[in-house]
């Protein structure tokens, strides 16, 4: 199995990057990114691209693929809802139709969130703004899933690239097994994660296209 996957350097995707490097059924993984990661590995192949609302440079790059793992995102914080619609919605969608246009017919994987709002008319900007583009994910002629994790714990080195989030992750690590136990369908980790969304890429896994923290544990399981 070929994939790219966008978002590498992120907490996320590390876990998806990590899962990607390990499994034996992945034959080669593109990352597409700003800046180089730093790491090595004989799966690996780095893609440096600066605009990503038009993938169309490296369109020849992302031909056989089988899989499209999408981690790349931003907190809302601070941020208007037009500037958060076009990281959130303008990037992912421009990423899903270069991937569906050099590739037909692939599986398609977002990292939305728990909170998500499907209806896009809700109080919450950046709920509206994922709904968004969920639904226009789901409405593109591949095998799309939405992933929506509650609260995602860092595994294996995985670093988030936001300070106050890694500053929250090293004082509350200590207590996860605990909170896990307390609330198990609003905890994952990122191995978990990077397992599940592999997963859901093999035929006959799950007939959901929205899937909880409580899914991305069994699936990552």
């Amino acid at each position: 199995m070929n994939v790219v996957v966008f978002g590498a350097s992120g907490m996320v995707g590390q876990g998806v990057l990590r899962a990607c490097l390990l499994d034996p059924t992945v034959s080669s993984v593109l990352v597409v990114g700003r800046r180089p990661l730093g790491i090595t590995h004989p799966k690996l192949t780095e893609v440096s691209h600066d605009d990503f609302t038009d993938l169309s440079a490296i369109g020849d790059r992302l031909t056989g693929l089988d899989a499209c793992f999408y981690c790349l995102g931003v907190s809302s914080t601070g941020m208007s809802e037009a500037e958060y619609t076009r990281v959130t919605y303008d990037f992912t969608l421009a990423a899903a139709h270069a991937v569906l246009a050099a590739s037909p017919g692939p599986t398609f994987t977002y990292v939305s969130g728990e909170g998500t709002d499907s209806t896009e008319q809700g109080r919450t900007m950046w709920a509206r703004v994922k709904g968004r583009t969920e639904n226009a994910l789901l409405a593109l002629p591949m095998n799309a899933y939405m992933f929506r994790p509650g609260y995602i714990q860092p595994r294996h080195g995985a670093v988030s690239r936001t300070r106050s989030y890694r500053v929250m992750y090293t004082l509350t690590s200590w207590g996860y097994p605990l909170l896990h136990r307390l609330v198990p369908a609003h905890t994952t980790t990122t191995e978990h994660l990077g397992r599940a969304m592999l997963a859901v890429t093999r035929a006959g896994v799950t007939e959901s296209r929205v899937l909880y923290s409580k899914d991305i544990n069994r699936l990552g399981t």
